[in-house]
């Protein structure tokens, strides 16, 4: 509303000062025109520069993720990016296979971190603090502005069960070729048979504590030993490749 009325009001004014003859009604209607062209200029310019009429809004979502690495193995990506890990990019999954990983913003008003916690699955925390209109009559007055829901600030908080492995982009694709080479293939036949055992060894322990364990509580042991078994063979790896 209020790019029209300062699109009105400076077409409104020309007109009244080009074609209005008599003076008296010339300088009434210039009078009247030149405040809408001013009062609605300040008005856009309090909205751009100190975000009049609007409000800061903070909205958390969570949504579980996957390793980038399209494999049951437990890695944390990162891309390195400036100094200090602020402006790190993390690369996860939204599904348990997709062809194209997501990863989390880079810019001047995102911060993303790990969080290692005692949970099973990791999930992607997303904090976000925009401006908003405060009513719908702001929200009338600077239609088609652009400057509803504009970002604040983000932060993204991956949290990871501490059993993950946290690797760099590069890291990944050596673990990656290396598991597709002749040795890798070797290998991994050894450390399945190795990877059976300790999560049998797991789940005995489990049993020997708990012998009325329920199925499901058996199923979630196994996949916490495995994914446990993993992390240990991943560190093992790249203390190789390194």
């Amino acid at each position: 509303m209020v790019i029209i009325l300062t699109f009105l009001g400076a077409l409104a004014f020309f007109a009244c000062m080009m074609f209005i003859q008599q003076k008296s009604l010339r300088i009434i209607l210039a009078t009247l025109t030149g405040i809408i062209f001013v009062g609605s200029t300040f008005l856009m310019t309090l909205n751009y520069s100190h975000h009049f009429g609007m409000q800061k809004v903070t909205t958390t979502t969570t949504k579980r993720i996957y390793s980038a690495s399209n494999s049951s193995m437990p890695l944390a990506i990162y891309q390195p990016v400036g100094k200090g890990g602020r402006d790190d990019v993390y690369i996860y999954n939204t599904k348990v296979k997709q062809k194209t990983p997501n990863h989390t913003q880079a810019n001047e008003y995102t911060t993303s971190r790990i969080k290692w916690t005692n949970g099973s699955t990791p999930q992607l925390v997303t904090t976000e603090t925009r401006w908003q209109y405060r009513n719908d009559f702001y929200k009338v007055l600077y239609a088609w502005s652009g400057m509803n829901n504009t970002l604040v600030k983000r932060t993204n908080v991956l949290e990871y069960p501490r059993m993950y492995v946290k690797l760099t982009t590069s890291q990944a694709d050596k673990l990656a070729r290396v598991a597709k080479s002749a040795t890798g293939t070797k290998l991994q036949a050894q450390v399945a048979e190795q990877g059976r055992a300790f999560v049998i060894s797991k789940v005995q322990a489990a049993m020997a504590k708990n012998p009325n364990m329920t199925a499901k509580q058996i199923q979630e042991v196994s996949a916490q030993a495995e994914q446990e078994f993993q992390a240990q063979s991943v560190k093992q790896i790249l203390k190789q490749i390194k």
